[in-house]
């Protein structure tokens, strides 16, 4: 296979910094193309990405598809492939909408405002462990109507199994996030023994699958341990890139403020941007053609959201923050029946966030220099200092 053209590699401190020229660069140099040392096609254009998550007969999530293992803990709504991944998805997202979206948003209002009150005075504060990772937990459990474990080991034992997605790129990250996933198992084991009650949305699948079968058994616990992680380091890494985005744009933090309309779009479009998540891997389930290239069945197929996300082949003016944007069909949680299940909800946490933001009096600012997270597939930060001290 060709080399690809372009270097890339997704841990380069300047690729985590900022990741947009390189995936321009192979955007339009190699739109499709192979990279040996993630031994998979990187697919960057938009129509390209949309094609690998929608065309499930040609691009498999599911590796037994392919004769491939799959570790039984594994085996989630986010691995099944259509049709067999209706019967767990429907009653998950039946689920959701079925909860009061409304009241946990407004749940997650106060709570935002509240700490926001609490950190305004202070010179300096760090988003992460002070804004993001609490309001990510506190929601998540809400939606799930449990009560969330302590914030300082929750977000040890989420950065390991986030850490651990890169497992291609670093086999030494698989162990530990096995042993974190097994913990979080026993965790969300404990959910469904110990509530009796039927509320949130644990408590509503419980009730309809309390007879189902072990099969369906596992697949609801271990999506419901997908959605509990996922959501968390979704919407946390989602706060954090929204406000950095924002403390760097404060044209667009007037905007804000000054245009309430333009907040649900003006989110969209800040996921846009600078969204979470970066990536998804595919098998190819048989010989086909993608951007005129020639893949193999059995090849791994990793779709670029964020090169997606600024293809001007989609996206007008893809490079600047448009509040107003619309439409905007962005992949900023992925796409199709494999998206995070928790878009929903962190659509409504971060306009919540933002019209908190909106209700302070002083702009926010940077205070420091920020640290990427090391994940590649994860666009999150470690650190990020900002004011809202005039």
């Amino acid at each position: 296979m060709p080399a690809c053209p372009v270097r890339y590699d997704p841990l380069d401190a300047a690729t985590l910094a900022d990741p947009y020229p390189v995936l321009t660069a192979l955007r339009t140099r190699a739109p499709v193309t192979w990279h040996e040392p993630m031994e998979c096609w990187l697919v960057t254009r938009y129509a390209d990405c949309m094609r690998v998550l929608r065309e499930h007969e040609h691009f498999a999530r599911d590796p037994r598809r392919l004769g491939r293992r799959v570790p039984e803990a594994s085996l989630s709504v986010q691995v099944l492939d259509p049709p067999h991944q209706a019967t767990v998805r429907s009653l998950f997202m039946t689920a959701l909408h079925a909860q009061d979206l409304t009241g946990l948003q407004e749940r997650a209002s106060q709570d935002i405002a509240s700490r926001l009150d609490g950190l305004a005075p202070q010179p300096v504060w760090e988003v992460m462990r002070d804004l993001a990772q609490p309001i990510a937990l506190a929601a998540i459990a809400d939606l799930l109507g449990v009560t969330p474990p302590p914030a300082c080991e929750w977000a040890q034992v989420s950065d390991t199994i986030m850490r651990s997605m890169d497992g291609g790129l670093n086999p030494a990250l698989v162990e530990p996030g096995r042993l974190a996933k097994e913990h979080l198992s026993a965790l969300v084991g404990s959910w469904f023994e110990a509530s009796s009650r039927p509320a949130g949305l644990l408590g509503y699948v419980r009730a309809r699958t309390a007879d189902a079968g072990p099969e369906l058994d596992r697949y609801v616990m271990h999506t419901a341990r997908v959605m509990f992680q996922g959501g968390y380091s979704t919407l946390a890494a989602a706060i954090g890139n929204v406000l950095d985005t924002l403390a760097r744009n404060p044209q667009a933090q007037r905007a804000l403020r000054e245009e309430p309309h333009l907040r649900a779009t003006g989110v969209d479009e800040l996921v846009r941007y600078d969204g979470p998540v970066q990536g998804t891997t595919r098998l190819a389930a048989a010989d086909v053609t993608l951007g005129g290239i020639a893949v193999c069945r059995g090849d791994k197929v990793t779709v670029l959201f964020q090169a997606g996300n600024r293809d001007p082949g989609h996206f007008e003016y893809p490079d600047r923050l448009l509040l107003e944007r619309l439409p905007n069909r962005h992949l900023g949680y992925g796409w199709g029946t494999h998206a995070c299940l928790g878009t929903i909800v962190a659509q409504r946490i971060l306009v919540a966030l933002v019209d908190a933001l909106a209700d302070q009096p002083g702009p926010l600012r940077p205070a420091g220099p920020s640290l990427r997270r090391r994940t590649a597939t994860m666009r999150a930060f470690d650190q990020l200092p900002v004011t809202l001290q005039p």
